[in-house]
C-alpha cells in the first residue's frame, strides 16, 4: 500500500491531462444535473451532488447501488470491494451490506484502502460513511443495522486514511410515467394530453441523486483536487447508469424478453 502523496499527485495529473466524458444525450434532454459546493477547502467538508432520471424501475436500480461487493467490476478507480459485514434482515426480509472494505487507486502501485460503514433503507437510500462522518438516517429508518462503535479500535471505518470525512448517499425517488399521445407532442396540441390517452404502455422512471461530502486529511490535497472533484461524481453516476442498462437490457435479461415490436420496454 502506497502513501497518500503519490495518489494525490496522480489525481492531479489525471485532472489536468484529460477530460472525462460526459453524457451528451442527457445534457440535451436536461435529465442530468451536477453541481459542487466549494467554499474554502481548508474550512471543512466539500460537497458534490449529481442527479439523473433513469427510465428503469427503482427496485432494479436499487439492487445495483446496494450491491457494494460488485463495485470493483464497474465503479471508476475502484480496484477492490469486499463486504465484511451484513445487516440483520430488513423489513423486506433481505440482508444488506453493513461494512465494506474498498480499494481506490489508479494502478497496483498507487492505491488507498479504507473501510466504510454502510446503511441501507430498502428501495430508497444507500449511505456509506468513513472517518468522522456520521449517518444522516434516523434509527427508526435503519433498525436492521447495528449501532456504529465510537472508537477506531472497534470500528475500522473510523480509522485515519487519505480522508478524515467521507459520506456518500444515493437517494432514489420512483414515479410512474406514461408517454403523451402522438397528437399531443407538438407545442400547439399539448392540451390534448389531458383529453387523449397514449397507446404506449406506462413506464416507471426513477430519479437518482448522488451526494458526496468529503474532507482530505491534508488541506493541500483538498486544494489540488478541487478541479478534478466534480468529474468524479459525474463519472460515478455515469458508471452506475451503464451498469443498470447492462442489467436491464443485456442479452437474456428479463427486460430483453419483454421488448415489444416497437422497442418499448414493458415493466410489470
Amino acid at each position: 500500500m502506497q502513501t497518500i502523496r503519490p495518489l494525490a499527485h496522480t489525481c492531479l495529473q489525471s485532472s489536468t491531462r484529460s477530460t472525462l466524458p460526459t453524457c451528451s444525450a442527457a445534457a440535451r434532454t436536461g435529465q442530468w444535473t451536477a453541481k459542487r459546493a466549494f467554499s474554502n477547502p481548508f474550512s471543512g467538508p466539500q460537497t458534490l451532488t449529481a442527479t439523473r432520471t433513469l427510465q428503469y424501475p427503482s427496485r432494479l436500480i436499487y439492487s445495483v447501488i446496494s450491491d457494494v461487493g460488485s463495485y470493483s467490476n464497474f465503479v471508476p478507480w475502484c480496484q477492490g470491494s469486499i463486504v465484511t459485514k451484513t445487516s440483520q434482515p430488513a423489513s423486506d426480509g433481505k440482508t444488506y451490506p453493513e461494512e465494506a472494505k474498498l480499494v481506490i487507486g489508479f494502478n497496483s502501485d498507487v492505491s488507498e484502502e479504507f473501510t466504510s460503514r454502510v446503511y441501507c433503507v430498502p428501495g430508497q437510500v444507500v449511505e456509506a460513511v468513513s472517518g468522522d462522518a456520521e449517518t444522516t438516517l434516523l434509527p427508526e429508518e435503519i433498525p436492521h443495522h447495528g449501532q456504529r462503535p465510537m472508537s477506531a479500535e472497534e470500528d475500522a471505518s473510523r480509522k485515519d486514511t487519505v480522508m478524515t470525512h467521507l459520506l456518500t448517499r444515493w437517494t432514489l425517488r420512483p414515479y410512474p410515467y406514461k408517454p403523451p399521445p402522438m397528437s399531443a407532442t407538438h407545442p400547439a396540441t399539448t392540451h390534448k394530453n389531458h383529453e387523449e390517452t397514449s397507446d404506449l404502455p406506462g413506464q416507471e422512471k426513477t430519479e437518482v441523486s448522488l451526494n458526496i461530502s468529503y474532507q482530505f486529511a491534508n488541506p493541500l490535497y483538498a486544494a489540488m483536487s478541487s478541479a478534478a472533484a466534480p468529474k468524479v461524481a459525474e463519472k460515478m453516476i455515469e458508471a452506475f447508469e451503464t451498469r443498470v442498462k447492462m442489467v436491464m437490457e443485456g442479452p437474456g435479461t428479463v427486460a430483453d424478453s419483454v421488448k415489444t415490436r416497437e422497442g418499448v420496454l414493458r415493466f410489470r
